[in-house]
């Protein structure tokens, strides 16, 4: 299984436009999918969970839009937190939280402190996020240090790097998915998705499931990991591969 796995939570509007619905009651669907999608991977030993839930683009969407989400994220966050600490959760959020509204960013404050030492999956949400904004942000850290004279840029490495981005600390993504049939990774973890497998499924994120979630792990349990070099990854024990009918068996 892999150790870390982040979604692009994509076809919210289409789904909802489908059905006849206003494009709110996509993201709301959007959420419950997201509470089963971290359910079935702390179930199945997937150690954290990284899901994109607002980039520092949908700021273009129409207002009301972007102020549905807002409160939608806020009304989440009270109505789920109880359950997050029972189950040993841990929950972080992942971005520029400073330009968020000021009730959602004191909410975020205490999800996270009350959240920081559960033992469970890690639960990233990628709140005005972007991957471009990520890096520079990284490399303005580092250079204050180098000003200041507490690092020698000839010293910064990749570890020294990665440590001053918002993902510090956790594993890098081994699985990419993406809903809705979009193909592209659309500036989300730049830096973390470097050797990542890519699963693409047509369905729209409302009705990411059990049998999507077993069709892309069967998927990613295909791949032959070789980061660069000739010989396949072996790390895959392949006894406790999800076989293709695996899906029979899960409740599905």
């Amino acid at each position: 299984m892999p150790a870390h796995l982040a979604v692009i939570m994509d076809g919210n509007g289409r789904w909802a436009k489908a059905r006849g619905l206003p494009r709110v009651m996509g993201h709301r669907a959007g959420v419950e999918a997201l509470k089963t999608t971290l359910r079935l991977c702390s179930d199945w030993g997937i150690g954290a969970l990284t899901a994109y839930a607002f980039s520092t683009e949908n700021w273009s969407r129409p207002g009301d839009e972007v102020s549905f989400l807002m409160t939608l994220f806020e009304r989440v966050l009270q109505r789920e937190l109880g359950a997050l600490e029972r189950e040993q959760v841990r929950i972080r959020f992942l971005g520029d939280l400073e330009a968020l509204p000021q009730r959602l960013q004191e909410l975020i404050v205490e999800a996270s402190e009350r959240t920081e030492k559960n033992k469970g999956i890690h639960f990233n949400v990628c709140t005005n996020y972007g991957g471009r904004h990520e890096l520079v942000y990284a490399a303005q850290k580092l250079a204050e240090r180098a000003a200041r004279g507490e690092l020698d840029p000839a010293l910064i490495d990749e570890n020294i790097f990665a440590a001053e981005l918002f993902t510090a600390g956790e594993v890098d993504p081994d699985l990419l998915i993406r809903t809705s049939g979009e193909r592209r990774i659309s500036n989300f973890l730049l830096w973390q998705l470097a050797y990542a497998e890519i699963h693409v499924t047509n369905v729209f994120w409302p009705d990411f499931d059990v049998v999507a979630l077993t069709k892309a792990l069967v998927d990613y349990q295909s791949r032959s990991r070789r980061f660069g070099g000739l010989e396949p990854n072996k790390r895959l024990d392949n006894t406790n591969a999800l076989e293709p009918t695996a899906v029979r068996h899960l409740g599905a």
